[in-house]
């Protein structure tokens, strides 16, 4: 691919901080887990503790849990600690956790949760560490998973095993060695755990599906630390709650097996047009990509890019010859009416292809991660916020115009930040599959919105506070609630979130909550309840 490609989306929030340039990528949530207060004592056993006190935890008992992990155990002592406190998203960080376990073993994370329960303790579980909401981080004990990242295919089986805490480029780098795929998202530090929990979008989505329609089963530590595997014939309705529940909610996961397949031929595709053409562009894209063949995936994006302009653009994945996407394409540039500014298309390798895809062409694997946590890592955090929503049905004249009018609004509000749109396909297999055969309900849309800004250490606090003035109006008079939001865009600000992330399936979740875990020690501001 000619390296005068414009930058993916991933790049726009990986630069975004810089250039003024958004992402607006499908960044998975993190595995999340928080505590909203005290919690009734509960008597807990693993394999290797059983405690029944409810005492605050002192010093000793700390040395005492430190002394028990296979992992470390950071506290602000520690030297470490201030780079180890941090998430992602650089606008957390008033971030002071009283300690960070990075476990080795399922056991570790038993034992964690055993300290924690016997201490009434408040926990968060961490993969990746992108929660949208931050809820990665907790004013307790914060259970790190990102050493449990051990990645083995089997070919002749199609199956892979992938610890909880792997982070999506080595997911793709081990899996594609071995000429499979997995479909799942585009930001390459995300961790597995929270992407596949909640759902998992990405750019082989309408071909192979969700990353959570292809978790085989799923080890996990429960509320009472015991390590239990769910998979269709063992504690069928947990694995059923981790298709798409959202992470979290049952358990901090330590492993998948996932269903892989066989590697495709892979070819990427980029247009732009002048943002005059902006609504002809989206109307023509969200009809024709609701016909399109399931081995094409696209992204349709309008941003605002700060000074540099506004951006129009459709790009995509298609699973196929160049030959075939250009007569896929073709449809789409006679419905557009206008000749791009830019155009481009080509073939790549797997891996390639999603190293574009986030943001990572021309760095190596170990640079493709996040400093400083990872010395050799060559990515930045990035400041950022989103909300999202849900497109039905073919969109009106009216409903685009508006929606092409919000960007605009976003650059006059707030001139010098990266903001916008992103609509990313659903259809093809992701449709195919009922709403209720995981808990992943969306299963009868179009295609989802997320709207995003980001900002830097440059950016004034009025622009920022604009951005977020932005979001609210977005979400309360142009998109429309009743379509639902993406789970994995976890949006602290919804105020009827239970129904617009879970929707048919809220009822059925609850009852596995309740069954899971009955003293609701699993529990954040937007956790699944156990009643309703």
């Amino acid at each position: 691919m000619s390296e005068r490609a414009p930058l993916p989306r991933r790049e726009f929030l990986r630069r975004g901080a810089q250039l003024g340039s958004l992402a607006a990528g499908a960044l998975a949530a993190s595995l999340v887990l928080d505590d909203c207060g005290t919690r009734a004592g509960v008597s807990t056993t693993s394999s290797t503790t059983t405690t029944t006190a409810l005492t605050p935890a002192s010093a000793t008992d700390w040395v005492r849990l430190a002394s028990s992990l296979h992992g470390t155990l950071i506290q602000p002592s520690n030297p470490s600690y201030g780079v180890d406190r941090l998430l992602y998203n650089s606008k957390f960080v008033d971030l002071h956790p009283r300690a960070i376990a990075y476990c080795q073993s399922a056991e570790d994370v038993a034992r964690c949760i055993a300290f924690a329960s016997a201490h009434d303790l408040a926990f968060a579980a961490r993969s990746g560490g992108h929660s949208y909401a931050g809820y990665s981080n907790s004013s307790g004990l914060v259970i790190d998973v990102s050493r449990l990242a051990s990645i083995n295919v089997d070919t002749h089986a199609n199956t892979a095993h992938v610890g909880a805490g792997a982070q999506l480029i080595d997911v793709y780098n081990a899996i594609g060695s071995h000429d499979r795929l997995l479909p799942a998202g585009s930001c390459p530090t995300v961790g597995i755990a929270g992407l596949a929990l909640g759902g998992g979008i990405g750019v082989f989505a309408r071909r192979y599906g969700l990353t959570c329609d292809n978790i085989r089963s799923v080890t996990l530590v429960t509320a009472d630390a015991h390590v239990v595997t769910a998979d269709h014939h063992r504690h069928a309705d947990l694995l059923w709650a981790c298709r798409g529940g959202g992470g979290g909610n049952y358990g901090v996961v330590t492993s998948f097996e996932f269903d892989v397949h066989p590697m495709p031929e892979v070819t990427l595709f980029t247009l732009q047009y002048p943002w005059g053409a902006a609504a002809s562009m989206l109307h023509a894209w969200h009809t024709w990509i609701s016909a399109a063949p399931d081995e094409l995936w696209s992204n349709c994006q309008l941003q605002s890019r700060g000074t540099y302009g506004f951006l129009a653009q459709v790009a995509g994945v298609y699973c196929g010859s160049s030959a075939e996407l250009a007569s896929a394409l073709s449809p789409l540039r006679a419905a557009i009416a206008t000749e791009p500014t830019y155009s481009f298309s080509g073939s790549e390798d797997y891996l390639r292809a999603m190293e574009i895809e986030a943001g990572c062409s021309g760095l190596t694997i170990a640079a493709c991660h996040a400093a400083p946590k990872n010395p050799r890592g060559a990515l930045s955090r990035t400041a950022y916020s989103a909300k999202s929503s849900y497109v039905d049905a073919p969109m009106t004249p009216s409903q685009i115009s508006s929606l092409v009018s919000a960007v605009e609004r976003l650059s006059i509000e707030a001139p010098n930040l990266g903001g916008g749109l992103a609509f990313d396909s659903y259809g093809g297999v992701i449709n195919q599959v009922a709403p209720g055969e995981t808990a992943f309900v969306h299963r009868d849309k179009l295609a989802c919105i997320q709207a995003s800004y980001s900002w830097s250490t440059f950016s004034s606090s009025l622009e920022i506070d604009a951005g977020a003035h932005w979001l609210s109006w977005l979400g309360a008079d142009v998109f429309t609630p009743a379509t639902g939001a993406y789970q994995n865009y976890i949006d602290s600000t919804l105020v009827d979130w239970q129904r617009a992330y879970y929707g048919s399936n809220l009822e059925r979740l609850a009852k596995t909550k309740k069954k899971y875990d009955p003293e609701n020690r699993f529990v954040f501001a937007q956790s699944i309840p156990r009643t309703l």
